[in-house]
């Protein structure tokens, strides 16, 4: 009886550990995801490589990068991504996501065009 316990626990434990489906903080609304700033994610039509960031420099200024711990590691969908500065950031299925510098937590996307589409799931 205790070995079936102890297998039902980690069985348990094993399923919670699966069901962490997004970095800390990252939230979906309505099918796209949210920052724990509360402003929405985007990708970069021009990452074009997966699980590489093509937006630096001035553009990283304008589209912050959803910054990862350096501990963070990959799960499922959901990867890590090393970017030219050293800097670590998410992706999700190999796309880099970005918040919008003139975007307003809690307030609809202001940046989406074709470049700059909404991170969805």
């Amino acid at each position: 009886m205790r070995i079936l316990a102890g297998l039902m626990t980690a069985g348990a434990l094993s399923l919670m550990g699966a069901a962490w489906a997004t970095p800390p903080g990252v939230t979906e609304k309505d099918g796209a995801f949210v920052a724990p700033d509360g402003k929405p994610l985007y990708t970069f039509a021009r990452d074009a490589t997966p699980g590489k960031s093509a937006c630096n420099g001035q553009c990283a200024t304008n589209w912050p990068p959803l910054a990862a711990a350096a501990d963070a590691k990959d799960d499922g969908d959901w990867t890590v991504v090393a970017r030219d500065d050293g800097a670590k950031m998410w992706a999700y299925k190999g796309k880099p996501l970005y918040t919008f510098a003139r975007d307003t937590a809690g307030q609809p996307a202001s940046g989406v065009g074709p470049a700059w589409p909404l991170a969805v799931k």
